[in-house]
This record gives structure tokens, C-alpha cells and sequence, in this order.
């Protein structure tokens, strides 16, 4: 299996917008929309959204991101 493409990565992560506007609730849809799946700055935003460290919102992330 080959290293996906950028545009993949974007497309998949379109897909999975819906899922995380649940998990995280309290990021905008522009937000998630404008992270397109990039790792750092997702972490970025639920660490401040939610107040919690940055390990804390790198293992929330890296889980819903394994979960998908």
C-alpha cells in the first residue's frame, strides 16, 4: 500500500469532518474544515478549545484519527 496523496489525505478527511464535529464539539466546522486532517494543527485546536495539554489532545486525536 502507497503513501496517500495530499488531495487524499484533504478528500478523506472531508469525509471524516462529520465525525469529528462530534468528538469535538466546540471546533467550528471552518476550523475543522481548514485543518484538513493535518495532524499539529488539529492538536493545536482541541488543546485550546478544550484546555488540556498538548499530550492530552496529541492521544485524542491520534485515537479518533486511528478510529476512522
Amino acid at each position: 500500500m502507497g503513501i496517500a496523496s495530499a488531495d487524499q489525505i484533504k478528500a478523506r478527511w472531508k469525509r471524516q469532518v462529520g465525525y469529528a464535529k462530534i468528538a469535538w464539539a466546540k471546533l467550528t466546522d471552518d476550523e475543522l474544515l481548514e485543518s484538513e486532517g493535518q495532524v499539529d494543527k488539529l492538536v493545536g485546536l482541541v488543546q485550546e478549545r478544550y484546555a488540556i495539554t498538548r499530550d492530552e489532545a496529541s492521544r485524542r486525536v491520534r485515537n479518533f484519527l486511528a478510529a476512522r
